[in-house]
């Protein structure tokens, strides 16, 4: 790295330092949930990241089969970044999947019948089998930031952090830089308007030392590796996300958070839950009361094939 880049981000290091001791707990915390929320619908915002269950102050999390694949598939993946990338696959690596879909069995995932259950579970299994024979990138040495949630002062003067986990950092070591890998579970792909990897890209660049010089998403039910993303400006990133950040602290601070519908499909799942109308599974790791709501309208999820 040359002298100037080095000498730049030595002051960015020593300016994050010194907004450490600002009182964090009084900042407005946004993420990319929390603002593709606010952007899909302020009341889904206000009833996902500020309403509060009032028998107990427990905030509230709606469990779906989709989510319950998504978070075990990331959970295993995970558990492979915090350690050496020789004793990554030691442990047979289904065997982790297996014992992370115990924790969303049955209605804990939101699974209402045993068919749906296991085409779910089978489709968790591809993608498993997908990254045990095409580790790529996750065979490579991966950058570890030390926070278990990184952040940084978006805007110190407005009180607002952004902060947000990255599925993958490869490091790539010819370069000396870093490579942000996102996992998909989800058939579809992301939006190219997505604010996901701008959102990404400010967290890696601020909470550690070394340039961001890729970003890729990678599709496990289909893609054999990473598909890479053109990287956005990271002022022009920034000054998107201080935008939106900005609108959702004057939304709260007036109490303007309602649905421009009247009710729309981002918020009517959670005005459920709000009515009584959802049963209460437990709780997840941050202590949320999760609830699931059976399907309406049932369907068969796709059987079709899927060419890894």
């Amino acid at each position: 790295m040359c002298y100037t880049k080095k000498r730049k981000r030595n002051g960015e290091e020593k300016e994050r330092k010194k907004t450490m001791s600002v009182d964090k707990y009084k900042a407005l915390w946004v993420s990319h949930t929390s603002i593709s929320d606010f952007l899909a619908c302020p009341r889904s915002y206000y009833l996902r990241h500020i309403y509060r269950n009032p028998k107990n102050r427990h905030k509230i999390k709606i469990m779906s089969p989709a989510l319950a694949l998504g978070q075990v598939v990331h959970e295993v993946l995970e558990s492979l970044s915090v350690l050496p990338k020789s004793a990554r696959f030691l442990e047979p690596i289904m065997d982790k999947y297996e014992t992370a879909w115990e924790k969303v069995t049955g209605k804990k995932g939101g699974f209402f019948d045993r068919d749906t259950e296991y085409q779910y579970q089978e489709r968790g299994r591809a993608m498993i089998r997908n990254v045990k024979e095409n580790p790529g990138s996750i065979m490579r040495s991966a950058v570890k930031i030390k926070e278990d949630l990184p952040y940084f002062w978006l805007s110190e003067e407005e009180g607002i952090i952004l902060c947000g986990k990255i599925d993958w950092l490869e490091y790539l070591p010819d370069i000396d830089s870093v490579h942000i890998i996102d996992f998909k579970t989800g058939k579809q792909e992301e939006d190219p308007n997505s604010l996901q990897l701008p959102i990404y890209y400010l967290l890696v660049h601020y909470c550690q030392a070394r340039q961001v010089t890729k970003a890729s998403y990678w599709y496990l039910g289909y893609d054999a590796e990473p598909v890479e993303r053109a990287l956005p400006s990271l002022e022009e990133a920034k000054t998107r996300i201080v935008t939106i950040a900005r609108q959702i602290k004057l939304a709260r601070q007036l109490e303007r958070l309602s649905c421009s519908h009247n009710g729309c499909w981002n918020c009517l799942p959670f005005e459920e839950v709000v009515a009584g109308r959802a049963e209460l599974v437990g709780e997840d790791d941050f202590g949320a009361d999760v609830f699931i709501l059976p399907p309406k309208n049932p369907q068969p999820i796709s059987t079709e094939s899927i060419i890894l």
